[in-house]
């Protein structure tokens, strides 16, 4: 009797997704728990975040459009919420879900730098403060007092300006400590220009606040002049 010959089954034809787009987010998705986000792009981070905002929509290109716009994600996430909605597509809500991303940026950033020595945490603190102030359209300049541990007591903004000055008052500052009793301070602005060079008016306050701190056994510990890609600190510089 002769045997029957087996017939191979035919290979089955891959199914392509019902939903493209749905295709294209589970692939970047497993693309960012695979590789971390050092592996996406601006423009595809933003991507993630937009498909809970815009659940319905191909986001790529709009994604696409915001970065081109305003720089680079960070930018994008710090925009004014009135720049933002000029773009189609960008609704309230998706200006909360960027809102709600910077604040948990920040929180995560305050965490780890409010408990134990602060100097110890130096890296935590740069990039606290990077978070909280490199994409600021105007200048604002803060205060960090710290207790003899060199714990934060509290971070307090005191002085807002212009696009390249803010009013400093180095009593102010100081009744502040005093009535905080601090024992040290490290302070902070920004530079909206990008460049981070202090300018000959932040050297001279540096100076005012360190000398009248001093009378009052209070330590300035630094100075951070943050820019949109760069930190610079006046005790790295020698300038402390």
């Amino acid at each position: 009797m002769q045997e029957k010959q087996q017939k191979t089954p035919p290979a089955k034809k891959l199914s392509k997704p019902k939903n493209p787009r749905e295709g294209h987010r589970q692939r970047l998705r497993e693309r960012l728990q695979r590789a971390g986000p050092e592996a996406l792009a601006d423009h595809e981070l933003l991507e993630l975040v937009l498909f809970r905002a815009i659940p319905r929509r191909d986001v790529k290109e709009i994604a696409r459009e915001l970065v081109a716009h305003f720089g680079d994600f960070s930018a994008v996430m710090t925009a004014a919420p009135d720049e933002l909605t000029n773009f189609a597509n960008i609704t309230q809500r998706v200006v909360f879900e960027f809102q709600a991303i910077q604040a948990a940026a920040l929180r995560v950033g305050q965490s780890k730098i409010l408990k134990g020595d602060l100097l110890a945490s130096w890296d935590d603190l740069v990039i606290y403060c990077r978070t909280k102030m490199a994409e600021n359209k105007i200048e604002e300049f803060h205060v960090i007092f710290l207790d003899k541990q060199n714990r934060i007591i509290a971070d307090e903004v005191m002085g807002r300006g212009t696009v390249d000055h803010t009013p400093v008052y180095s009593r102010e500052v100081i009744k502040r400590a005093l009535s905080l009793n601090a024992t040290a301070l490290i302070i902070a602005h920004n530079h909206p220009s990008g460049d981070p060079s202090p300018s000959q008016a932040d050297i001279d306050m540096t100076y005012e606040l360190r000398d009248l701190a001093g009378h009052f056994n209070i330590a300035l510990h630094d100075h951070l002049v943050v820019a949109r890609s760069e930190v610079l600190s006046f005790k790295s510089q020698g300038l402390l």
